[in-house]
């Protein structure tokens, strides 16, 4: 076979059975159909969905991308997967419809395998807070004289708000969390390296996962584990630092199953805290214990964030306070994805409503050098109920529970 003689696409939909999906058909169906609502309303004739969060929440599939463009094709009749051939047939068997895969013979053979699911397209509907310039142009070349409309804010706000099987996810999800916040408990000691707490904590989740979801592809799982200074930052990359005697310590704890994710993190202490430590510790835990009650149906984001900005101020703390007070959880990650419409902040005016998935979750950061210094933070999820909410997250928190006691020597962690 010559260059000229390479295919531009292969079908790769026959290898392999597809494994079980995470979630069932008509949830999968329900969620494209919303889209082709919106579609339907707004003129447009079909969208190229090309982000993480998107492709997963509307296909139950989640891209590797090495590099590589992705894409979900949503018209009025069908949904379909564009993949590399690099992932053989893993997209198709993970894909809730139709997959096309193109090769790397030619960099224009992603264009070709979009050009082919969309034909006569005059308004496609893109997400342009993912679309980038080079890729734009792409898009534009590809596509002559057709208008490209955003339909990423329009996903998002779908997202938002969990089905009763999304809900039923995340609170499984938030069980292994706490098992992963136990094997950090378990593995804490003085003399232990951050590195040793995070893996032992990463692999009881890992190992959980499985064996909940059989079907499951294990990636993505992690844990941060902070010590010292290292708490200063609630994303503070885990490194080989001892835990030292009365040092102020952050567990982080993250399991994803199907590109969802969910997180417990919490203040500890090795060993004993200061006065100053616990006085400190004690007013973000008070601040996390009202948060959680502001976070009832008809609640505004914003109203919330500046109740809770009072209690600080009362306490000369608000200067310490580093980010917003929780966010939205769903197909999302560290590293893809998030929910900007639905953040505790002071410049978000959405309303919670039934159905949302939100954490409370408070930090300060008491810089180096003063008393009590250290990064403070309790993460609990919440599920937002016609009444009030729902806490899914079980494991404790506070003084009472996590100053970490010296444990009786025992064999090497697994």
């Amino acid at each position: 076979m010559t260059s000229a003689q390479r295919p531009s696409l292969v079908d790769y939909r026959a290898n392999g059975k597809p494994p079980k999906p995470t979630f069932s058909g008509d949830e999968m169906q329900g969620r494209q159909e919303r889209i082709r609502g919106w579609m339907a309303k707004s003129n447009v004739d079909a969208c190229l969905f090309t982000s993480y969060h998107n492709i997963c929440y509307l296909a139950d599939f989640l891209y590797c991308s090495f590099g590589r463009k992705y894409g979900l094709v949503i018209t009025q009749k069908a949904a379909t997967t564009v993949s590399a051939a690099i992932d053989g047939g893993q997209p198709a068997r993970r894909t809730f419809g139709d997959n096309v895969t193109y090769t790397d013979w030619s960099r224009e053979n992603y264009f070709t395998a979009v050009q082919g699911l969309i034909k006569g397209a005059r308004r496609i509907g893109v997400e342009l807070d993912h679309v980038s310039v080079d890729f734009r142009k792409g898009l534009q070349d590809a596509f002559p004289g057709v208008e490209f409309v955003d339909v990423a804010a329009a996903a998002m706000k779908m997202r938002m708000i969990k089905s009763g099987e999304e809900i039923r996810h995340i609170s499984k999800m938030t069980r292994i969390a706490d098992i992963g916040g136990a094997a950090c408990v378990e593995a804490i000691a003085v003399g232990v390296p951050e590195h040793e707490v995070a893996l032992h904590a990463t692999g009881a989740m890992v190992r959980e996962i499985a064996r909940v979801w059989p079907q499951a592809e294990l990636m993505d799982t992690w844990t941060w584990f902070q010590s010292g200074i290292n708490t200063d930052g609630a994303h503070n990359p885990v490194t080989s630092r001892k835990i030292r005697h009365g040092d102020i310590l952050s567990l982080n704890c993250f399991p994803m199953v199907a590109g969802y994710y969910v997180a417990l993190e919490r203040t500890l202490f090795a060993e004993s805290a200061s006065k100053e430590h616990l006085k400190m510790w004690e007013m973000n835990c008070h601040v996390h214990d009202v948060g959680k009650k502001l976070l009832v149906p008809g609640a505004r984001c914003s109203d919330i964030a500046r109740s809770l900005n009072d209690i600080y101020a009362q306490h000369d703390l608000l200067k310490y306070r580093t980010f917003g007070y929780g966010h939205s959880f769903g197909a999302l990650c560290h590293y893809y994805g998030r929910e900007a419409g639905l953040e505790l902040r002071e410049d978000c005016d959405t309303v919670l409503e039934p159905g949302m998935v939100v954490s409370m979750e408070p930090m300060i950061m008491i810089p180096e050098g003063q008393r009590g210094a250290g990064g403070y933070r309790e993460h609990d999820i919440l599920v937002i109920t016609e009444k009030g909410n729902r806490n899914i997250t079980g494991f404790p928190y506070g003084p009472e529970h996590l100053i970490v006691k010296a444990k009786k020597k025992k064999g090497k962690l697994r």
